[in-house]
């Protein structure tokens, strides 16, 4: 038995305590998207396009994605508190960085720590919510971490959009109440029933994550349907602002951040509506759910509709939810313990590599072309790639019925 499991057995935590273990997901994750409705402002300030703006993003996604190469193989050997610590401490750093920015400059190294330090929990972060839950709680487990991270996800733009609004300095008041919930996570994870792993280290410590041989099915179909969902979602968080500034003609960032938040609750409640389906009734609904994203988005750009716009934001969270919980859920039920935080790693890798690079070309491609331009050959491109994860979900599916009804035919 490894140790990380070996643990979760010995200190058999009460109920109350997985929820707790989520909490370091959740304040991270709203720093990750607190400074959605603030770039109005540092635009206006410092002047810079919308190309340059998902730039700034993409280096969140640089930050990530070269975080999740090394968090998982470390947390799986270390264990979780050893990352997510450094992690919490990256991000105050990152909460400081914006709160004092006064340049491009700055605002991407504040995207890039704050990159890592999401990197971190989305592979230790998640993969301590399991250990703490044991090994009799993994749909829970699976289902709070998700919701953990997608409700932070849209707490944090409402929460920068409101205090924005309505409170002085708030590129600075934002992120002060921001580094208030990163140190309460802090605290949760000194107080958290973990242990360090006792299973020898195998393999390089900095690699491109994967999962154990007999677990690459799982992983791809979690990648197919969880990558175009979060990088609907992620489109929404960059462009969304400007798209609502054409449609409505309203800078107001409490509506920013209000799309961004109803669009991640979706994302939340959703989870908990279809968490008793089977794994891949919830990853197909979740690629047809982002497929009629794409299309509303088309609609919406063509029609200047700011309701569809909203229907569109809507179906992208719903998604990025239930491609995350079918991700999540197929890995936690398969993969072993002591290549959790691995596994994990591997599926955001194959998210937001996606969600990374497609944003940034609609950015560009919008400056030259024009945003309803730039948003409609996004939307085509993305519904094509959730077409083909939704056939890739349904054909596996119904080859699994075949294969069982062949095995168990009489002779």
């Amino acid at each position: 038995m490894s140790g990380t499991r070996a643990v979760s057995r010995e200190v058999d935590a009460p109920l109350w305590w997985v929820w707790l273990a989520a909490w370091p997901v959740t304040a991270v994750f709203v720093l990750s998207n607190a400074a959605t409705p603030l770039y109005v402002l540092w635009q206006r300030d410092i002047g810079f396009s919308k190309g340059t703006l998902t730039v700034v993003f993409a280096f969140y996604i640089v930050g990530l994605v070269g975080s999740l190469l090394v968090s998982g193989v470390v947390s799986d050997r270390l264990g979780r508190k050893p990352v997510l610590l450094p992690a919490l401490a990256l991000a105050l750093a990152a909460c400081l960085v914006f709160a004092t920015a006064g340049s491009v400059a700055a605002l991407i190294v504040a995207r890039l720590f704050t990159g890592i330090a999401v990197g971190a929990v989305v592979s230790a972060g998640m993969a301590a919510v399991t250990d703490v839950a044991g090994p009799d709680r993994q749909r829970i487990a699976a289902l709070l971490a998700s919701c953990a991270m997608v409700f932070g996800a849209g707490l944090g733009p409402l929460l920068a959009g409101v205090l924005s609004e309505t409170v002085p300095a708030p590129t600075v008041t934002v992120f002060v109440v921001e580094a208030v919930l990163l140190v309460s996570a802090v605290l949760a994870v000194l107080r958290m029933p973990v242990r360090r792993p006792t299973a020898p280290a195998k393999g390089a410590w900095v690699r491109i994550p994967g999962v154990p041989p007999g677990n690459g099915r799982q992983l791809a179909l979690g990648v197919a349907v969880f990558a175009p969902g979060i990088t609907a979602t992620s489109f929404v968080l960059s462009l969304g602002p400007s798209l609502l500034s054409g449609l409505l003609g309203t800078t107001s960032r409490i509506v920013a951040g209000a799309m961004a938040f109803v669009m991640f609750l979706t994302a939340t409640g959703v989870q908990f509506a279809v968490r008793r389906l089977s794994r891949s009734v919830i990853l197909a609904a979740g690629a047809v759910s982002t497929a009629l994203s794409m299309v509303a988005l088309i609609v919406a750009v063509h029609t200047s509709a700011a309701p569809v716009l909203v229907a569109s934001a809507l179906l992208a969270g719903a998604g990025q939810g239930m491609g995350q919980l079918g991700g999540l859920s197929l890995l936690n039920s398969s993969v072993p313990p002591e290549r959790l935080a691995e596994a994990n790693a591997a599926l955001n890798v194959g998210g937001y590599v996606l969600a990374g690079m497609l944003p940034v070309s609609a950015g560009y491609l919008s400056d030259a072309v024009g945003l309803t331009g730039g948003a409609t050959v996004f939307g085509v491109v993305l519904m094509a790639l959730a077409v083909v994860g939704g056939s890739v979900v349904v054909g596996e599916s119904r080859g699994l019925v075949w294969r069982l009804r062949v095995f168990n035919r009489p002779d």
